[in-house]
């Protein structure tokens, strides 16, 4: 990894999150890791499917500081075309785990949120699978929990309809 350690401690940390977050600092690695933790190998351009937005360089860099830090296993396969997965190690799938703590954190603070400034519920996934975990419905404020929605997508919002104008408006 490229982040250097601070003085304060024999090996340079000061605390255990400050150890964690070596590893896992960063906009990417935590998604990296959870996109990993669904299944037992996944291939680069799955990955860089189901993480939107990160660019190769990014994702080719995480990967491989990852699994100088021992978090991720790499397994080149010599065939024609060549194929490389990836795969979380025991000491990766140990990080994932602490982390959920943290996404249910997460999760309630977005549901809170909206509730809080009066939106409709939110709907906020759980963790589960990459490609579609269960929901959690969030019931708006002052209305029942009620039984769990069905997983359904939101619908787009309908375009605004274009202002009519009257007569006396056109003639000016």
């Amino acid at each position: 990894m490229t982040t250097l350690n601070r003085p304060g401690a024999p090996d340079g940390h000061v605390c255990g999150i400050d150890a964690a977050m070596e590893i896992i600092g960063g906009k990417w690695k935590v998604l990296i890791l959870w996109a990993l933790d669904d299944r037992p190998a996944r291939r680069f351009g799955e990955l860089r499917r189901l993480l939107p937005g990160i660019t190769e360089k990014v994702l080719a860099s995480h990967l491989r500081e990852m699994e100088a830090d021992g978090i991720v296993r790499r397994v080149s396969y010599e065939e024609v075309p060549p194929r490389v997965e990836y795969s979380l190690t025991a000491s990766g799938a140990r990080l994932n785990a602490a982390l959920v703590p943290l996404a249910d954190w997460g999760r309630e603070r977005v549901a809170a949120a909206g509730t809080a400034a009066g939106a409709p519920a939110v709907r906020v996934p759980a963790p589960g699978t990459a490609a579609g975990p269960p929901a959690v419905r969030v019931p708006a404020p002052g209305t029942a929990a009620g039984p769990p929605a069905a997983r359904v997508p939101a619908p787009d919002p309908a375009p605004a309809p274009a202002p009519v104008r009257g007569d006396a408006e056109q003639a000016l």
